[in-house]
């Protein structure tokens, strides 16, 4: 029997759920690297350390899995888990292969090396930044209430029918 109209908010949900539970995991591993990390570079920088950069993003990314959690229904949930772990991989590989130096208040954060915590890390990362960014693309903009009462898409109900 061929799957009818009715399956299609089921499937939808079930892909939802499997991304949020994926993006989770996957911000959940950034989080642990950089706490545990962190105090390993507790001396790398005179006004803002390293270790306080990791643990700066260590919270950012478990704010970012709880969000993803309870409130995966908002876009702007999966748009802030994609941030957190873009930018976390961008840096990463910026501070693999280039030497930036210190900016301002930053630390050097040159490395040029990969070890299995930070490849963990990049993983990590890299799978939150694509599960993210699909969780954004499949949940939809706001739906008007008329919409979630049943009306059709302009009926007068919503105020777009004439």
């Amino acid at each position: 029997m061929a799957a009818g109209p009715g399956d299609r908010p089921r499937r939808h949900t079930v892909t939802r759920v499997l991304l949020q539970v994926v993006t989770a995991a996957a911000l959940a591993v950034n989080a642990y690297v950089h706490a545990d990390l962190a105090h390993a570079f507790d001396r790398v920088g005179q006004q803002i350390s390293q270790g306080m950069l990791f643990r700066l993003e260590a919270a950012v990314a478990s704010l970012a899995a709880l969000l993803v959690l309870l409130l995966g229904r908002r876009r702007p949930v999966w748009a802030f888990a994609f941030l957190v772990s873009v930018s976390a991989l961008g840096a990463v590989l910026l501070y693999r292969y280039v030497n930036v130096g210190a900016l301002g208040p930053l630390p050097n954060m040159y490395e040029p090396a990969w070890w299995p915590k930070k490849t963990a890390s990049a993983i990590a990362e890299a799978v939150g930044a694509v599960t993210s960014l699909a969780g954004f693309l499949i949940t939809g903009p706001p739906r008007s209430a008329s919409t979630r009462a049943g009306a059709p898409r302009g009926d007068k109900a919503d105020g777009a029918g004439g």
